[in-house]
């Protein structure tokens, strides 16, 4: 989906001393400095979702994922159904039966996308069963509501179901033809994906079929993650098995997401143990703490050229 924002204005930044205005900002946004803190503009909130239970989860729903569900309950004990996106882009909706379907898949985002998907949310709430939600601004104008972190209970986990289509949009209804219609073009541009269970926000994806890829969403600050990866590949360990990439990296709400190219014709739950092998390759590098190499630092600095930022 396209993604638009714009930044609310704030007191001018200070220029620190020292500070090159075109350097990538210190706070890691992956924006030149001068377009982030060091702007006259309130930079967007770099990890939206931080402080949720699965952030990753909620990143990988937000930018990876095509069709999926999750359960939320509100800090009120309300019920609530989170997806990856719902028909027509709506930012929720209320059944007549009062169930509430929450989309993270926004059509606009303003500087923080938790406050943008919480004033939805909070609308949602006060909407009387089958009524339309209206959240009222979202995005370019700025949300007004609540942030995520205030209405959700931090205690439930996040655990997400991926579903092979958007079949789950009329669950429980009676749709009419046009309704019906617009599902079936909509499932025609679902990619298969499915997540990897017991590797956190893992997901395999088949966008054709000469490749697949294998999108992880990891939860470790980005530095420390991308010195870890860099001495796995300078000792050659940063591969998933033979056919196998590394393609590189997306940077998404602040957290880095690697992707490997795999064979299209093995089965997505295949790579679990090849994955789950790989983690324990990373947990223990990430527990080094020796100066990188030259051979490292040279691997990192290849890793970085192949990484990009979402927004």
């Amino acid at each position: 989906m396209a993604r638009s924002a714009t930044r609310r204005r704030s007191a001018p930044a200070a220029v620190e001393g020292g500070i090159n205005p075109k350097a990538p900002c210190p706070c890691g946004s992956g924006r030149r400095y001068k377009h982030c803190h060091g702007s006259g503009y309130a930079p967007p909130v770099t990890r939206p979702f931080e402080g949720l239970p699965g952030e990753p989860d909620w990143v990988a729903l937000r930018e990876l994922v095509p069709a999926a569900t999750a359960p939320l309950r509100t800090t009120d004990g309300r019920d609530v159904t989170l997806a990856s996106v719902l028909p027509g882009g709506a930012p929720a909706l209320v059944r007549s039966n009062g169930e509430i379907l929450l989309g993270v898949q926004l059509q606009a985002s303003s500087d923080d996308v938790s406050r943008d998907i919480g004033t939805a949310l909070a609308a949602a709430l006060d909407s009387p069963a089958g009524a339309p939600v209206d959240p009222g601004p979202i995005g370019s104008a700025g949300s007004a509501g609540p942030r995520l972190q205030e209405l959700l209970d931090p205690t439930v986990p996040l655990e997400v179901t991926v579903h092979p289509d958007f079949g789950f949009w009329l669950e429980g209804t009676d749709p009419n033809p046009a309704a019906q219609a617009g599902l079936e073009r909509a499932n025609e541009a679902v990619l298969p994906t499915e997540r990897l269970e017991g590797l956190g926000a893992a997901y395999w994806v088949r966008p054709g079929n000469e490749r697949a890829h294998l999108r992880w969403v990891r939860p470790e600050a980005e530095e420390p993650l991308l010195d870890a990866l860099a001495r796995l590949s300078a000792s050659e360990q940063l591969l998933l098995g033979e056919g196998t990439r590394y393609a590189g990296a997306f940077r998404a709400h602040g957290l880095v997401v690697p992707v490997w190219d795999l064979p299209a014709d093995t089965p997505a739950q295949e790579w679990a143990g090849p994955a789950a092998e790989f983690a324990t390759r990373l947990e223990q590098a990430l527990t080094v703490t020796d100066p990188l190499t030259a051979d490292e630092r040279r691997a990192r600095a290849g890793l970085l050229s192949r990484q990009i930022t979402l927004r």
